[in-house]
Protein backbone atom coordinates (compact mmCIF):
# COMPACT_ATOMS: atom_id res chain seq x y z
CA UNK A 1 0.00 0.00 0.00
CA UNK A 2 1.10 3.50 -1.25
CA UNK A 3 2.33 5.52 1.76
CA UNK A 4 0.45 8.50 2.49
CA UNK A 5 3.93 10.72 2.18
CA UNK A 6 3.94 9.53 -0.89
CA UNK A 7 1.06 10.08 -2.61
CA UNK A 8 1.37 13.20 -5.05
CA UNK A 9 5.00 11.88 -5.23
CA UNK A 10 5.37 14.25 -1.92
CA UNK A 11 8.94 12.75 -0.35
CA UNK A 12 10.95 13.21 -3.50
CA UNK A 13 9.23 16.44 -4.17
CA UNK A 14 10.40 17.50 -0.62
CA UNK A 15 14.22 16.27 -0.63
CA UNK A 16 14.76 17.07 -4.15
CA UNK A 17 13.52 21.05 -2.59
CA UNK A 18 15.80 20.32 0.27
CA UNK A 19 18.98 18.98 -1.69
CA UNK A 20 18.58 22.11 -4.12
CA UNK A 21 18.65 24.48 -1.12
CA UNK A 22 21.23 22.75 1.00
CA UNK A 23 23.45 22.40 -2.27
CA UNK A 24 23.16 26.47 -2.64
CA UNK A 25 24.12 26.74 0.77
CA UNK A 26 27.47 25.02 0.57
CA UNK A 27 28.80 27.23 -2.19
CA UNK A 28 28.11 29.91 0.55
CA UNK A 29 29.56 28.52 3.28
CA UNK A 30 32.99 27.31 1.47
CA UNK A 31 32.73 30.70 -0.08
CA UNK A 32 33.76 31.93 3.60
CA UNK A 33 36.06 29.15 4.17
CA UNK A 34 36.92 25.46 2.96
CA UNK A 35 36.52 24.05 6.43
CA UNK A 36 33.09 24.59 6.33
CA UNK A 37 32.06 22.37 4.22
CA UNK A 38 31.63 19.97 7.24
CA UNK A 39 29.07 22.09 8.19
CA UNK A 40 27.16 21.48 4.97
CA UNK A 41 28.34 17.88 4.90
CA UNK A 42 26.91 17.11 8.56
CA UNK A 43 23.55 19.45 7.79
CA UNK A 44 23.29 17.32 4.63
CA UNK A 45 23.61 14.26 6.18
CA UNK A 46 20.87 14.99 8.94
CA UNK A 47 18.59 16.52 6.91
CA UNK A 48 19.12 14.48 3.73
CA UNK A 49 19.45 10.84 5.25
CA UNK A 50 16.30 10.30 7.07
CA UNK A 51 13.05 11.33 8.57
CA UNK A 52 9.80 10.82 7.73
CA UNK A 53 8.65 14.06 6.02
CA UNK A 54 5.39 14.42 8.01
CA UNK A 55 5.48 17.74 8.69
CA UNK A 56 5.53 18.92 5.12
CA UNK A 57 3.26 15.76 4.18
CA UNK A 58 0.41 17.70 7.10
CA UNK A 59 1.25 20.77 5.78
CA UNK A 60 0.90 19.82 2.08
CA UNK A 61 -2.16 17.80 2.22
CA UNK A 62 -3.58 20.70 4.76
CA UNK A 63 -3.35 23.04 1.80
CA UNK A 64 -4.85 20.90 -0.68
CA UNK A 65 -7.64 20.23 1.91
CA UNK A 66 -7.85 24.09 1.38
CA UNK A 67 -8.42 23.59 -2.24
CA UNK A 68 -4.98 24.91 -2.69
CA UNK A 69 -3.62 24.30 -6.01
CA UNK A 70 -0.42 22.21 -6.08
CA UNK A 71 3.12 23.82 -7.60
CA UNK A 72 6.68 23.45 -6.74
CA UNK A 73 6.76 26.99 -5.11
CA UNK A 74 4.17 25.46 -2.45
CA UNK A 75 6.04 22.33 -2.01
CA UNK A 76 9.50 23.89 -1.44
CA UNK A 77 7.65 26.77 1.56
CA UNK A 78 6.52 23.66 3.14
CA UNK A 79 10.01 21.95 2.87
CA UNK A 80 11.18 24.30 5.35
CA UNK A 81 9.36 22.91 8.01
CA UNK A 82 12.38 19.97 7.64
CA UNK A 83 14.65 22.41 8.85
CA UNK A 84 12.85 23.61 11.53
CA UNK A 85 12.36 19.94 12.51
CA UNK A 86 16.53 19.45 11.92
CA UNK A 87 17.28 22.49 14.39
CA UNK A 88 14.79 20.79 17.22
CA UNK A 89 16.27 17.36 16.90
CA UNK A 90 20.13 18.60 16.85
CA UNK A 91 19.15 20.94 19.92
CA UNK A 92 17.54 18.46 22.07
CA UNK A 93 19.99 15.34 20.90
CA UNK A 94 22.26 17.70 22.85
CA UNK A 95 20.39 19.13 25.92
CA UNK A 96 19.38 14.97 26.30
CA UNK A 97 23.04 14.29 26.05
CA UNK A 98 21.92 11.51 23.57
CA UNK A 99 24.40 9.67 21.36
CA UNK A 100 22.46 8.67 18.21
CA UNK A 101 20.08 9.67 16.01
CA UNK A 102 18.08 7.45 13.52
CA UNK A 103 21.21 5.25 13.94
CA UNK A 104 23.76 7.50 13.49
CA UNK A 105 25.94 9.40 15.52
CA UNK A 106 24.36 12.76 16.90
CA UNK A 107 25.55 16.13 15.74
CA UNK A 108 27.40 16.93 19.01
CA UNK A 109 28.83 13.51 19.09
CA UNK A 110 29.85 13.78 15.24
CA UNK A 111 31.89 16.72 16.36
CA UNK A 112 33.28 15.40 19.44
CA UNK A 113 34.68 12.70 17.24
CA UNK A 114 36.30 15.40 14.47
CA UNK A 115 37.96 17.11 17.26
CA UNK A 116 39.23 13.67 19.05
CA UNK A 117 40.23 12.32 15.41
CA UNK A 118 42.17 15.41 14.51
CA UNK A 119 43.88 16.05 17.89
CA UNK A 120 42.87 19.36 18.64
CA UNK A 121 42.96 21.46 21.34
CA UNK A 122 40.59 21.94 24.20
CA UNK A 123 37.91 19.52 25.49
CA UNK A 124 36.16 17.19 22.18
CA UNK A 125 33.39 17.50 24.29
CA UNK A 126 32.78 20.69 24.29
CA UNK A 127 33.96 21.57 21.12
CA UNK A 128 31.48 18.82 19.69
CA UNK A 129 28.15 21.08 22.04
CA UNK A 130 29.33 24.16 20.36
CA UNK A 131 28.96 22.80 16.87
CA UNK A 132 25.81 21.58 17.88
CA UNK A 133 23.99 24.63 19.11
CA UNK A 134 25.43 26.79 16.07
CA UNK A 135 24.28 23.79 13.39
CA UNK A 136 21.03 23.94 15.48
CA UNK A 137 20.42 27.87 14.91
CA UNK A 138 21.73 27.47 11.25
CA UNK A 139 18.84 25.37 10.42
CA UNK A 140 16.19 27.65 11.70
CA UNK A 141 17.90 30.53 10.31
CA UNK A 142 17.63 28.36 6.92
CA UNK A 143 14.41 27.56 7.71
CA UNK A 144 12.97 31.04 7.33
CA UNK A 145 15.15 31.46 4.52
CA UNK A 146 14.37 28.47 2.16
CA UNK A 147 10.55 29.33 3.25
CA UNK A 148 11.02 33.19 1.74
CA UNK A 149 12.96 31.84 -1.14
CA UNK A 150 10.70 29.10 -2.27
CA UNK A 151 8.37 30.82 -5.20
CA UNK A 152 5.47 31.72 -3.14
CA UNK A 153 3.82 35.13 -3.94
CA UNK A 154 3.89 38.29 -1.19
CA UNK A 155 0.54 37.64 -0.15
CA UNK A 156 0.97 34.07 0.31
CA UNK A 157 3.78 34.62 2.11
CA UNK A 158 2.22 37.28 4.61
CA UNK A 159 -0.45 34.84 5.19
CA UNK A 160 2.58 32.18 5.91
CA UNK A 161 4.39 34.43 8.13
CA UNK A 162 2.32 34.55 11.38
CA UNK A 163 2.03 30.83 11.67
CA UNK A 164 5.37 30.00 10.87
CA UNK A 165 6.75 32.09 13.75
CA UNK A 166 3.88 31.26 16.15
CA UNK A 167 5.20 27.62 14.99
CA UNK A 168 8.70 28.70 15.68
CA UNK A 169 8.37 30.51 19.12
CA UNK A 170 6.06 27.42 20.25
CA UNK A 171 8.55 24.79 19.96
CA UNK A 172 11.39 26.69 21.86
CA UNK A 173 8.82 27.24 24.73
CA UNK A 174 7.89 23.95 24.77
CA UNK A 175 11.43 22.37 24.93
CA UNK A 176 12.53 24.69 28.07
CA UNK A 177 9.51 23.49 29.53
CA UNK A 178 10.79 20.36 28.89
CA UNK A 179 13.48 21.48 30.65
CA UNK A 180 12.35 22.85 33.26
CA UNK A 181 10.05 19.46 33.99
CA UNK A 182 13.26 16.97 34.23
CA UNK A 183 14.45 19.93 36.41
CA UNK A 184 11.75 20.06 38.77
CA UNK A 185 10.73 16.80 38.55
CA UNK A 186 6.98 17.28 37.84
CA UNK A 187 5.41 14.48 37.88
CA UNK A 188 1.58 15.81 37.03
CA UNK A 189 -0.12 14.97 34.37
CA UNK A 190 -0.93 18.19 33.48
CA UNK A 191 2.43 19.05 32.99
CA UNK A 192 3.39 16.43 30.85
CA UNK A 193 0.47 16.68 28.69
CA UNK A 194 1.27 21.08 28.33
CA UNK A 195 5.29 19.79 27.42
CA UNK A 196 3.72 17.55 24.96
CA UNK A 197 1.37 19.73 23.21
CA UNK A 198 4.17 22.44 23.09
CA UNK A 199 6.90 20.78 22.71
CA UNK A 200 5.74 18.20 19.56
CA UNK A 201 2.26 18.26 19.05
CA UNK A 202 1.32 21.36 17.62
CA UNK A 203 4.85 22.19 15.63
CA UNK A 204 4.16 18.24 14.24
CA UNK A 205 0.79 18.05 13.02
CA UNK A 206 -1.55 21.60 14.01
CA UNK A 207 0.82 24.13 12.74
CA UNK A 208 1.61 22.50 9.15
CA UNK A 209 -2.06 22.46 9.21
CA UNK A 210 -2.84 26.09 9.76
CA UNK A 211 0.83 26.81 7.52
CA UNK A 212 -1.04 25.23 4.56
CA UNK A 213 -3.94 26.31 5.34
CA UNK A 214 -3.48 30.10 5.20
CA UNK A 215 -1.00 29.97 2.16
CA UNK A 216 -4.55 28.53 0.28
CA UNK A 217 -6.05 31.48 1.89
CA UNK A 218 -8.37 29.07 3.96
CA UNK A 219 -11.57 31.20 5.38
CA UNK A 220 -11.15 30.90 9.79
CA UNK A 221 -13.97 28.32 10.05
CA UNK A 222 -11.36 25.74 7.84
CA UNK A 223 -8.41 26.54 10.16
CA UNK A 224 -10.54 25.56 13.40
CA UNK A 225 -11.44 22.15 11.88
CA UNK A 226 -7.88 22.27 11.61
CA UNK A 227 -6.70 23.00 15.11
CA UNK A 228 -9.08 20.60 16.01
CA UNK A 229 -8.46 17.83 14.01
CA UNK A 230 -4.35 18.33 14.60
CA UNK A 231 -4.15 19.33 18.33
CA UNK A 232 -5.31 15.94 19.62
CA UNK A 233 -3.93 14.23 16.72
CA UNK A 234 -0.25 15.67 17.32
CA UNK A 235 -0.73 14.75 21.08
CA UNK A 236 -1.53 10.73 20.20
CA UNK A 237 1.74 11.27 18.20
CA UNK A 238 3.72 12.52 21.13
CA UNK A 239 2.34 10.00 23.58
CA UNK A 240 3.47 7.35 21.14
CA UNK A 241 6.91 9.08 20.94
CA UNK A 242 6.59 8.80 24.61
CA UNK A 243 5.58 4.58 24.38
CA UNK A 244 8.57 4.04 22.19
CA UNK A 245 11.36 6.16 24.12
CA UNK A 246 10.44 3.40 26.88
CA UNK A 247 9.30 0.02 25.16
CA UNK A 248 10.37 0.85 21.12
CA UNK A 249 13.00 -1.69 19.59
CA UNK A 250 16.56 0.50 19.01
CA UNK A 251 15.91 -0.86 15.32
CA UNK A 252 12.51 0.95 14.38
CA UNK A 253 13.74 4.28 17.18
CA UNK A 254 17.54 4.14 16.01
CA UNK A 255 18.26 5.34 19.44
CA UNK A 256 18.92 2.81 22.94
CA UNK A 257 16.60 0.80 24.68
CA UNK A 258 14.88 2.78 27.29
CA UNK A 259 16.53 5.83 26.10
CA UNK A 260 13.72 7.93 27.59
CA UNK A 261 14.58 6.28 31.08
CA UNK A 262 18.01 6.84 30.69
CA UNK A 263 17.39 10.99 29.89
CA UNK A 264 14.82 10.88 32.76
CA UNK A 265 12.44 12.54 30.77
CA UNK A 266 8.85 13.23 32.71
CA UNK A 267 6.54 12.11 29.97
CA UNK A 268 2.72 11.55 29.71
CA UNK A 269 3.68 7.79 30.18
CA UNK A 270 5.90 8.31 33.61
CA UNK A 271 3.54 10.48 35.13
CA UNK A 272 0.46 8.46 34.31
CA UNK A 273 2.99 5.34 36.47
CA UNK A 274 3.81 8.16 39.07
CA UNK A 275 0.06 8.32 39.94
CA UNK A 276 -0.53 4.96 39.95
CA UNK A 277 2.33 3.24 41.75
CA UNK A 278 2.88 2.20 45.36
CA UNK A 279 4.83 4.74 47.35
CA UNK A 280 8.00 2.26 47.37
CA UNK A 281 7.82 1.98 43.69
CA UNK A 282 7.32 5.10 43.07
CA UNK A 283 10.37 5.95 45.11
CA UNK A 284 12.55 2.80 43.26
CA UNK A 285 11.02 4.93 40.08
CA UNK A 286 11.91 8.19 40.47
CA UNK A 287 15.48 6.84 42.00
CA UNK A 288 15.87 5.27 38.72
CA UNK A 289 14.52 7.83 35.83
CA UNK A 290 18.17 9.58 34.57
CA UNK A 291 21.03 7.60 35.89
CA UNK A 292 23.39 5.73 33.44
CA UNK A 293 23.46 2.72 35.28
CA UNK A 294 19.23 2.30 35.58
CA UNK A 295 18.00 -1.25 35.17
CA UNK A 296 16.00 -0.94 32.18
CA UNK A 297 13.94 -3.73 32.08
CA UNK A 298 13.10 -3.39 35.75
CA UNK A 299 11.82 0.07 35.06
CA UNK A 300 9.55 -1.15 32.55
CA UNK A 301 7.82 -3.75 34.16
CA UNK A 302 6.86 -0.84 36.77
CA UNK A 303 5.57 1.61 34.84
CA UNK A 304 3.60 -1.52 32.55
CA UNK A 305 2.52 -3.43 35.98
CA UNK A 306 1.00 -0.22 37.29
CA UNK A 307 -0.91 0.53 34.22
CA UNK A 308 0.77 3.34 32.87
CA UNK A 309 0.99 1.55 29.42
CA UNK A 310 -2.61 0.80 29.49
CA UNK A 311 -3.44 4.64 30.40
CA UNK A 312 -1.38 5.85 27.75
CA UNK A 313 -2.80 4.03 24.94
CA UNK A 314 -6.49 4.46 26.34
CA UNK A 315 -5.51 8.06 26.07
CA UNK A 316 -4.12 7.80 22.72
CA UNK A 317 -7.54 6.38 21.24
CA UNK A 318 -9.03 8.94 22.72
CA UNK A 319 -7.24 11.54 21.14
CA UNK A 320 -7.55 9.57 18.08
CA UNK A 321 -11.36 9.63 17.96
CA UNK A 322 -11.32 13.37 18.76
CA UNK A 323 -8.86 14.21 15.69
CA UNK A 324 -10.81 11.74 13.64
CA UNK A 325 -14.29 13.53 14.44
CA UNK A 326 -13.28 16.65 13.80
CA UNK A 327 -11.41 15.37 10.46
CA UNK A 328 -14.73 14.05 8.99
CA UNK A 329 -16.56 17.52 10.17
CA UNK A 330 -14.49 19.76 8.33
CA UNK A 331 -15.20 21.59 5.24
CA UNK A 332 -12.39 20.39 3.55
CA UNK A 333 -11.76 18.40 -0.33
CA UNK A 334 -12.84 14.92 -0.29
CA UNK A 335 -9.32 13.26 -1.04
CA UNK A 336 -7.40 15.57 0.90
CA UNK A 337 -9.55 14.25 3.71
CA UNK A 338 -8.98 10.56 2.78
CA UNK A 339 -4.83 11.74 2.89
CA UNK A 340 -4.92 13.15 6.15
CA UNK A 341 -7.13 10.19 7.52
CA UNK A 342 -4.59 8.11 6.50
CA UNK A 343 -1.73 10.16 7.81
CA UNK A 344 -3.46 10.10 10.66
CA UNK A 345 -3.14 6.65 11.45
CA UNK A 346 -0.21 6.08 10.50
CA UNK A 347 1.64 8.87 12.39
CA UNK A 348 0.23 7.28 15.37
CA UNK A 349 1.18 3.48 14.38
CA UNK A 350 4.55 5.32 13.31
CA UNK A 351 4.61 3.37 9.73
CA UNK A 352 4.73 6.39 7.76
Amino acid sequence: MTSPVELAGLRPRVDKALAAFLAEQRTRLTGIDPALAEVSDALEDFVLGGGKRLRPAFAYWGYRGAFGADSDAVVAALSALELVQASALIHDDLMDRSDTRRGEPSVHRRFEHRHREASWRGAPSAFGDSAAVLLGDLALVWSDELLHVSGLGPAELARARPVFDEMRTELTVGQYLDVLTQATADTSLERAGKVARFKSAKYTVERPLLLGAAIAGAPAELAASYTAFGLPLGEAFQLRDDILGVFGDPAQTGKPAGDDLREGKRTYLIAAAFGALSPADRAELDAGLGRADLDVERLRSLVRDCGALTATERRIDELMSAALAALEAAPIDEDARTVLHALADAATRRSV
